[in-house]
């Protein structure tokens, strides 16, 4: 959700930036309908495009999770069998 609020707001504040430096630069050209219109444009596109970044981190994170538990599993696991190992070696030396 970050990403997706940052690369909209980044792209609305080009947009302004932009129609600033323009040449004929007024304060009420801002609710022209073409004006709105780009205004719009842009946030659709940050929209989309931090939502193709939001989905992306999150798949990353979804894997990263997984591969920590399989890890703890793993230790778990490995812990265990030396345990055992431990337990059926004490038992054979008596």
């Amino acid at each position: 959700m970050k990403s997706l609020t940052f690369t909209g707001i980044g792209l609305l504040l080009l947009a302004f930036i932009l129609l600033y430096f323009n040449d004929n630069f007024n304060v009420i050209r801002l609710f022209e309908p073409i004006t709105l219109m780009g205004i719009l444009f842009g946030i659709g596109i940050g929209l989309i495009i931090g939502g193709l970044v939001g989905y992306i981190s999150k798949g990353n994170a979804v894997k990263e999770a997984r591969l920590k538990q399989e890890y703890k599993q793993l230790k778990k696991e490995k812990a265990e069998l030396e345990k055992e190992m431990l337990e059926n070696d004490l038992s054979k030396h008596l």
